[in-house]
């Protein structure tokens, strides 16, 4: 898009551009996100930026109308392999707040200095002041749903002092940090708790906002057929699951809310640190920042998936909150059903999975963490319920996951994370594609000879020679992963029907 086009769509009040961009007047000093409701400023007063990051540094506040901090994050950073898109990424996991502007160079291979000209060039802003508004949309999270004193959030959120909280804060959305809370309080007593400040008792209850459409029942749905028992508990509304994060563990729990464009977010942690990183994983398993339209309407052109397409414009691409943890699961489901992988996953973490502090419960039924990947790489093959070649294939992967020699965290190279998988022993092309999909959430990752795909490909009509299935997809690409959902979904339904008519 060019400036002239975003002005059109910011002036239309066009929601689906929240996030892409922002837009900032010159004369109020102030940014917003495009459907501001606000009048529309004159073209000459409004400068275009690529991250709220960008505006901010470029002198700009944020707007107290339309909150364009609590937008959609951008579709880009998701969609795009190159070395912005990945440190756009691990910004958002937390990395530079864990481990410094270094450590984020070193997760990519490239001096500080090289990503700080990078970002500076693709973003309008470096690593540090990325960061920096990422820490404050954290700190107001803290601020409005929850009772932490300012202290405490003032170090949950990553800033190194007091001082640069309050003049953070002030400088970013021009309100003290004790009248955003005061104003937080009197919408709760508003809505009636509309909010979400009804969750879990000690729990931090937030909004996830996406781009609409979206299949979000759809996605329960896949989530609860491959549930692991005691780690994740799921309903028709609501996923629940503990979580493995940086500095503890935790439990999330993620609820539909009809006819809204959020949903809903409770996190019960073990270290309030790990707030940003949580958040940014419960939006990649859901695959919130996606865009749907411009995703469907690529597809709708193709003569196998067009109709599917045309039929749920909302499909999205189902990630992960823990990368290391699908790898293991996708070994666990080679050659075997759905069912089947979820009662080995299952008894791999009853047997080795570290059990859930009370001081983290969750919903009934969640009981232990999944076993992370040095606790599987040290298990001897011999005495693990499965086949001995898949056994060693898992403690192989868990040990290369452990060592570093695969890395699969939110910033990997995507080819290069694909290229090691398929190096050690037992792990396939299928094996890597489906990682790619899921832990990586690669919007162009397709598992070849996967039996759902052809299974569903028959069942329209569409007969692919067994090893030609890669080329078929084609044709996809750029979506790859979100066609191969589309048909999974067809079997879905298919088995569901079954089911009632039974």
């Amino acid at each position: 898009m060019d400036d002239d086009q975003r002005y059109q769509a910011a002036a239309s009040k066009d929601a689906r551009f929240d996030g892409v961009f922002f837009t900032a007047v010159r004369t109020t000093g102030i940014y917003c996100r495009p459907s501001c409701p606000a009048i529309t400023p004159k073209r000459a007063n409004v400068t275009f930026y690529p991250t709220a990051a960008a505006a901010q540094q470029a002198g700009y506040r944020s707007c107290k109308r339309c909150r364009p901090d609590a937008s959609p994050g951008s579709p880009d950073w998701n969609v795009r392999s190159d070395v912005a898109g990945r440190a756009m990424r691990l910004i958002a996991d937390g990395i530079v707040d864990r481990d410094g502007v270094p450590g984020l160079a070193a997760r990519l291979g490239y001096s500080p200095r090289q990503i700080g000209r990078v970002l500076a060039a693709e973003v309008g802003a470096g690593p540090l002041a990325l960061a920096r508004a990422q820490r404050a949309r954290t700190a107001r999270i803290l601020i409005e749903t929850t009772a932490l004193p300012m202290g405490d959030i003032t170090f949950a959120a990553g800033f190194t002092s007091i001082r640069q909280f309050n003049a953070t804060m002030l400088e970013v959305y021009d309100t003290p940090p004790s009248l955003l809370r005061e104003r937080a309080a009197r919408r709760r007593d508003r809505d009636n708790g509309a909010t979400g400040a009804t969750g879990p008792s000690g729990a931090l209850c937030l909004r996830l906002p996406f781009r609409p459409p979206i299949d979000l029942a759809r996605i329960f749905g896949y989530l609860a057929a491959r549930a692991v028992p005691g780690v994740e508990v799921v309903t028709a509304a609501e996923y629940a699951r503990t979580i493995s994060l940086p500095n503890g563990s935790g439990v999330a729990r993620l609820r539909i809310i009809p006819g809204q464009n959020w949903v809903e977010c409770s996190l019960a942690l073990a270290d309030l640190r790990d707030v940003t990183a949580a958040v940014q994983r419960c939006r990649r398993l859901l695959d919130l920042d996606a865009d749907p339209l411009a995703i469907s309407g690529y597809l709708a052109i193709d003569p196998v998936i067009g109709p599917l397409a045309v039929g749920c414009p909302g499909r999205r691409s189902v990630g992960a909150v823990d990368g290391d943890e699908i790898a293991l699961r996708a070994v666990l489901g080679q050659q075997v059903s759905v069912a089947a992988a979820r009662r080995l996953a299952g008894r791999l973490a009853a047997l080795h999975g570290r059990p859930l502090p009370a001081t983290e419960a969750g919903p009934e039924g969640l009981t232990m963490v999944f076993p992370d990947a040095a606790t599987i790489a040290g298990l001897d093959p011999e005495t693990l319920p499965m086949p001995r070649a898949r056994a060693r294939a898992l403690v192989g992967l868990a040990a290369a996951l452990a060592s570093g020699a695969v890395s699969l965290h939110p910033g990997a190279d995507r080819e290069e994370a694909a290229a090691r998988l398929t190096a050690l022993p037992g792990i396939g092309p299928w094996t890597a594609g489906y990682i790619r999909m899921r832990a990586l959430s690669d919007p162009d990752a397709f598992p070849p000879g996967d039996a759902g795909v052809l299974r569903a490909l028959r069942t329209l009509g569409h007969v692919v020679a067994p090893g030609s299935d890669t080329a078929a997809a084609d044709s996809w690409r750029p979506w790859r992963s979100y066609a191969v959902h589309h048909l999974w979904a067809t079997l879905e339904a298919g088995a569901k029907a079954e089911e009632i008519a039974s």
